[in-house]
């Protein structure tokens, strides 16, 4: 058995009807959006997104710092990116993955485990803290390997996360199958240290939270560009500034307000669908009874998980870059990509023949050559960035933002002397190699699914030169 490549005609009908938008961010009770920035303003520090990473980053500040104005700056709606359009997998890893980790930062990895596991456990807290009720669930995920060739893959993985001290065993086919009843698990390993969550929910609650801390936020205020000023550094607006002693920028996968960074992060193009809510007897015949995350462990992959209402978040798969870093709202809604997932989705779980999706949307995602964050001091130090999460940054948005308000307010921290956070990944090259490199890679992951997870000439060379890409 293997994975369909093309849309089938039950793939069709599950997608056909349902909404091209966010299932999240589809709900009465999102808030209604705040006013937008007029006039001049002055902040002690000024933070560009409202995404997770710039909320964080706000509530964070104004948490160890009560007195401190600050300001945050949305040229959407809060959630609106992002933020607003993934599975809500709160994962513990800042590097995406211990794979990963051990590919760029070996020697560090036990570190950035132990300050992964760290995060989670203060995320979880500061939402008790908080009041904000996000529908999180500490289930953990299961890794699943779909196919015979993908088991020692992860019994590898598993021991890599023991090694850590981390509670990760390989379950046996029979083992897996009993936590989740389908013919596409070969065996699986469960994570712990995973929260699911509904995105959107964190995001209102966090910037409910940063208002009731004293932050004033403002969106449909784009943020068009940064100036150098005796006093600080001045943001300009279409209707106003802000004047502001520092600047913290979150703004994801949006073209960057440095220049020299735009190299650093291409928009890609990830698509998900949620169903109608499963019946009882649905729920029944497809066990999951943990309701945990689930990711499969293939060259390219699927997320997965039971949203509060018991609908199946189903997303991932295939990741579509556009020329010339094309990231405009026409690319939301690929009807294609949709009845794939749909069809895939059926594969997963047979039993559901017949469901229908009620929502079906796209987002980018700002993705680095090294697949997790890194950070940038510009304007003397004043102004600190943090992009790159590469579809993982859940939680990792947590741990970004500390280290951001660490970078920009001069502190020298455990986090600041991480060779992570001062090294940058490998740019990509510009135009017209970006895109044939992007695409060469896309064409070479599926001709990997199809080879059993050989990589091939293309991905190998890449893995050599640090650009070790997975979907």
């Amino acid at each position: 058995m293997s994975w369909a490549g093309e849309p089938t005609p039950r793939g069709v009908a599950m997608v056909a009807q349902a909404r091209p938008t966010s299932y999240w961010l589809d709900r009465a009770e999102r808030p209604r959006p705040r006013p937008r920035l007029a006039g001049e303003v002055a902040a002690d520090l000024l933070v560009v997104g409202g995404g997770f990473t710039g909320l964080w980053t706000a509530v964070q500040a104004a948490e160890a710092d009560p007195e401190r104005r600050v300001v945050l700056a949305e040229r959407d709606r809060i959630a609106e990116h992002a933020s607003g359009r993934n599975g809500g997998f709160c994962a513990a890893s800042i590097t995406h993955g211990l794979s990963n980790g051990l590919d760029r930062f070996a020697d560090e990895l036990p570190d950035l485990v132990r300050m992964g596991r760290e995060t989670l456990d203060a995320i979880e807290a500061t939402l008790e803290r908080l009041g904000i009720d996000a529908d999180a669930e500490r289930t953990g995920e299961l890794d699943i390997a779909n196919f015979d060739w993908q088991v020692d893959e992860l019994r590898e993985y598993s021991s890599e996360g023991r090694r850590l001290g981390l509670d990760m065993h390989l379950l046996s086919e029979d083992e897996a199958r009993a936590r989740v009843s389908s013919p596409m698990v070969a065996a699986a390993v469960h994570d712990p240290d995973v929260i699911m969550l509904d995105p959107a929910k964190l995001a209102w609650g966090l910037a409910a939270a940063a208002e009731r801390l004293g932050v004033t936020i403002h969106e449909h205020t784009e943020i068009t560009g940064l100036r150098d000023d005796v006093h600080g550094v001045r943001a300009m607006t279409g209707y106003g500034s802000v004047l502001a002693r520092r600047v913290v920028l979150a703004t994801s996968a949006s073209p960057s307000l440095i220049r020299r960074l735009r190299l650093y992060t291409v928009p890609v193009w990830d698509y998900a669908i949620v169903t109608e809510p499963l019946t009882a007897a649905q729920r029944s015949a497809i066990g999951w009874d943990g309701r945990e995350g689930l990711a499969d462990s293939g060259p390219r992959f699927h997320y997965f998980r039971l949203t509060a209402d018991d609908r199946i978040l189903f997303g991932g798969w295939d990741a579509l870059y556009h020329y010339g870093s094309g990231a405009g709202t026409e690319h939301e809604s690929e009807p294609r990509e949709f009845a794939v997932l749909g069809e895939h989705l059926l594969q997963m779980f047979p039993q559901l023949e017949g469901i229908r999706a009620d929502h079906a949307w796209g987002g980018v995602i700002d993705t680095c050559s090294r697949f997790c964050a890194f950070w940038d001091r510009s304007h003397g130090g004043r102004v600190v960035s943090v992009v790159g999460f590469t579809g993982l940054g859940v939680g990792a948005s947590y741990f970004g933002a500390q280290t951001a308000l660490d970078l920009v307010d001069g502190r020298d921290t455990e986090r600041t002397r991480l060779q992570m956070v001062r090294s940058k990944p490998i740019p990509f090259p510009p135009e017209p190699l970006r895109w044939f490199g992007i695409t060469m890679t896309r064409r070479e992951l599926a001709r990997s699914e199809r080879r059993y997870g050989r990589r091939g000439l293309w991905l190998s060379t890449l893995d050599r030169i640090g650009l070790g890409f997975d979907s």
